[in-house]
């Protein structure tokens, strides 16, 4: 497919999906009203028509024949005026079926597979209800209805009185700039006129063909379409104004003018107002005057007036743009970030006073913080969208469930990072699931037994709090068991301690474990012990987090903790000891200098510091992250007052270096294990030096350090490095098809290693490597490697030497690898060759083997390699 159709086939899925989500919520909105409204019969009528044209346009026939046929129904609706109430709930039943039918096979569609679904099915129960609200079969029969029966009665969605005369009526339209493919736009909207008139219908040019010609033609002078009589002209015009593609049109006479029709010069086209008349009011051309010049100056100038007086809505200045060209774009401002901080704080401007420069950084910094903010506001969108979307499943599910329930929403306006936006619906949804399969109950007598309304609730609720969202999904069902869950957890070798040292939030948490479920019975809701964990990685995965709370008999509310974007903020930079790190400003309140006088030791709060009429917990980052060498004595260090969702307390750090902006790097996925957003660990950055800063995570510090952390784990584990992962990702040596290996040698200490080049992406000289608090000693730290934060393992550590790899040596290097989707750095005494030898020549390791990392031993060059394994590497010890 060339890229002309390829942007089609993308204009079109946004266009269908748009309105098929329009859909949903005019019917929910009907439904809950039990009634349709004119305005919402003519918008779902629009909605199909359509859908109808531009999947025909497309040749996605599954799609335009039950989108045609619903346009049918409410052609018939609206020309009764409403929906009998007998057939109310079968029509919502019916229109759901149909919407969830129409996305299945965009969803097709939007996966690449060519092979559409058959719509048979869902066409004939249309036909049938159609038949039975037109009164041609009794309400009992309907089912007994044959589709073939029902088609012959489609055409009859259009009741037009045969008496008329050929009037000459004509239109003339021209469709939007920069459509394309005007010549198919056309074939396509003369083929929906012609299934609404009674005799043929005439068209200038004469013989519409998909051709350049035909195409530059219409462009050019426009359509012209010649009626046979008022009905016909009056359907037909009905046809035009709905289609999306035509941007104006005026109404001439051509001949047949009768007394009763008055003549209209073209010079008062522009004053023409269509109104839903059977006798409409024309205009027309002299036949001795104008030319084509003349016609085409004036049909452009109908075109500012016409659109407000068109029934169809006005057009809105958007454009569609591939988020992948918005990533980009935000990567890019990123890095004219970081790069403008490289100028203006370059070394090779200390001391030197330039006043000019000063001006044109300060205004270049003005430049790109308007730019990010630019940038960050295209990418954030309402949660509104996602909201709306549970409205659906609370219908269905209350529905099959025989549960009586309502979705309320809170907060709907809340923007986030359209990719966020996208990572958490599907957790939504999963949620929503459980609270109404697990949550509301099922026997409305036990709800009023505990004194609540019959009617089940979910709330969804949105909210920022400084640097992050808060998104609360909470239902006022039965809550959760502890004593089930744990006895749950215990029965599926979950639990990692005794039952009698797990808190009431532990095991909570243990519901968010893999393979975890309470549900005795496999539906096609739950049950399967797959989910929730899936729920925490997509949530972690945008840097954000989960918990949950409940009580018994009243509830239970889970939370997500997620970033507002992934993008630039504000932060303060300080330092403690060789640990540099960074403060978001949304967080702070203030910087002081204290004294000894002002510290107060509490029994139970622990050491506190004064500040006026306040006492505020202080917390000391060089004690809590156990950092050697930072400053102890209080006078000589800053206190930076921080605050987040009403609560406050002091951090305490060796200086202050300065305000920055500061591009949001995620953590490595080899960190996943350690959980360092647990420990106030948020992410890191690049400085405009090349070093790399450490995000704190405010919330999260004063968790960890009052004691008040809530585990999400169960135990080390890295989400990213499962074992399924490593078995699907991993290609082991024994599996390669080839009788050679490519090996790299090197030596750690005085032992000489290999591995298979494959995973291999570069070998580094060993710069300046960050260190990280809170991680193990074979940990070095992690370095950034053209815009990439790599974390460094020290292979002497990590093996069990005494004494490190020497960072100053010459020899020493960064051996880069990427296995199991996951990039790391290995530090390495010296590399040597790449070696091709023989697999037959690999041999076992050797019996006294202490190290799961040595998967064989090789002779290359008259020495023995130890061969590493990789996938062993990845893992975390």
């Amino acid at each position: 497919m060339d890229n002309g159709l390829d942007n089609m086939l993308d204009m079109y899925l946004f266009e269908t999906n748009t309105l098929l989500e329009q859909l949903d919520e005019l019917l929910l909105e009907a439904e809950g009203a039990d009634y349709f409204s004119a305005d919402q019969i003519n918008e779902i009528f629009r909605i199909m028509h359509t859908i109808k044209g531009s999947s025909a346009m497309m040749q996605f026939n599954s799609l335009m024949t039950v989108a045609h046929r619903i346009e049918d129904m409410f052609f018939v609706i609206r020309e009764n005026g409403a929906v009998e109430e007998k057939y109310s709930q079968k029509l919502f039943n019916l229109m759901f079926k149909a919407t969830d039918f129409l996305k299945a096979q965009v969803s097709i569609i939007e996966s690449g597979n060519s092979e559409e679904e058959s719509s048979d099915d869902i066409v004939s129960e249309i036909e049938s209800l159609l038949a039975v609200m037109k009164g041609e079969v009794s309400d009992d029969s309907a089912e007994e209805s044959q589709p073939d029966q029902a088609a012959e009665t489609s055409d009859a969605a259009h009741p037009v009185s045969l008496a008329g005369q050929n009037t000459g009526l004509s239109v003339q339209l021209y469709f939007d700039q920069g459509s394309g493919m005007e010549s198919l736009r056309a074939i396509m909207l003369l083929k929906n006129i012609a299934e609404v008139c009674i005799e043929d219908i005439l068209t200038t040019p004469s013989d519409i063909e998909a051709t350049t010609e035909i195409t530059q033609y219409i462009i050019e002078h426009g359509l012209t379409v010649t009626f046979g009589c008022d009905e016909d002209f009056i359907n037909g015009l009905e046809i035009i104004k709905q289609d999306i593609y035509v941007d104006n049109y005026q109404l001439l006479v051509t001949e047949n003018v009768t007394d009763s029709q008055e003549v209209v010069a073209p010079a008062e086209a522009k004053e023409v107002k269509v109104m839903e008349e059977k006798a409409p009011e024309t205009n027309t051309t002299e036949k001795t005057g104008k030319n084509e010049d003349t016609k085409k100056a004036d049909t452009k100038d109908l075109k500012k007036e016409e659109k407000h007086d068109l029934s169809k809505p006005n057009k809105t200045n958007l454009i569609n743009v591939n988020l992948s060209k918005l990533d980009s774009l935000m990567a890019l401002v990123g890095e004219l970030v970081i790069t403008q901080s490289m100028v203006t704080s370059s070394s090779d401007l200390k001391d030197l006073k330039l006043d000019n420069f000063t001006k044109s950084a300060r205004q270049l910094r003005k430049l790109t913080t308007e730019l990010q903010d630019i940038v960050m506001s295209v990418r954030m969108v309402p949660v509104a969208g996602v909201f709306q979307k549970m409205n659906r499943i609370v219908r269905d599910m209350g529905q099959k469930l025989g549960k009586d329930c309502q979705l309320v929403t809170i907060g709907n306006d809340t923007e986030i990072d359209k990719t966020i936006v996208d990572s958490i619906q599907d957790p939504l949804m999963h949620i929503v699931r459980n609270s109404m399969d697990h949550g509301i109950e099922p026997d409305v007598n036990d709800r009023i037994a505990l004194g609540k309304p019959k009617q089940g609730t979910v709330t969804l609720k949105a909210e920022h709090t400084g640097s992050e969202v808060i998104i609360t999904i909470s239902d006022d069902g039965r809550g959760m068991d502890p004593d089930k869950i744990l006895a749950s957890a215990k029965e599926k070798g979950l639990l990692t301690k005794p039952e009698s040292e797990y808190t009431k939030k532990e095991i909570l948490q243990l519901t968010l474990l893999p393979g975890f479920s309470t549900k005795e019975q496999v539906t096609e809701f739950s049950g399967r012990g797959v989910g929730m964990d899936v729920v925490t990685k997509n949530i972690e995965k945008v840097g954000g987090t989960v918990y949950i709370s409940s009580e018994v008999g009243e509830g239970t509310v889970t939370t997500f903790k997620i970033p507002l974007t992934l993008a630039i903020i504000d932060g303060m930079e300080c330092r403690v000891s060789d640990y540099q790190f960074t403060i978001p400003i949304a967080n702070i309140r203030q910087s002081f200098k204290a004294t000894k006088e002002d510290i107060i030791n509490d029994a139970a709060r622990g050491e506190m510091i004064q500040r006026g009429d306040q006492f505020i917990t202080l917390v000391r980052l060089n004690n809590l992250y156990k950092i050697d060498g930072g400053i102890d004595d209080i006078e000589e260090s800053i206190i930076m007052w921080v605050e987040f969702a009403g609560v406050s307390y002091c951090l305490m750090v060796d200086e202050l270096i300065g305000q920055h902006q500061v591009v949001v790097k995620p953590l490595p996925l080899y960190f996943g294990a350690y959980n360092l957003r647990d420990f106030g660990i948020t992410g890191c950055t690049i400085l405009g030096d090349g070093n790399i800063s450490i995000i704190l995570d405010v919330p999260n510090i004063f968790s960890f350090a009052t004691g008040r952390l809530e585990s999400r784990k169960n135990g080390p584990k890295d989400a990213s490095l499962e074992e399924g992962d490593a078995e699907g990702d991993y290609i082991s040596e024994d599996k390669i098809d080839t009788a050679m290996l490519k090996l790299l040698t090197f030596t750690i200490g005085d032992k000489p290693f290999a591995m298979n080049t494959d995973y291999v992406m570069e070998i580094i000289n060993v710069f300046s490597i960050t260190q990280f608090p809170l991680l193990p000693d074979y940990i070095k730290g992690v370095i950034n490697l053209r815009g990439q934060i790599i974390p460094v393992l020290d292979m002497r550590l990590k093996l069990g030497n005494e004494h490190a790899v020497d960072t100053a040596s010459m020899k020493s290097c960064i051996i880069i690898l990427e296995v199991n989707s996951t990039t790391l750095g290995i530090l390495v005494d010296e590399v040597f060759l790449v070696a091709d030898v023989e697999k037959e020549a690999i041999a076992p390791p050797p019996a006294n083997n202490k190290h799961d990392l040595i998967t064989g031993i090789v002779e290359i060059e008259e020495m023995v390699h130890l061969i590493f394994d990789l996938s062993a590497l990845t893992k975390v010890a």
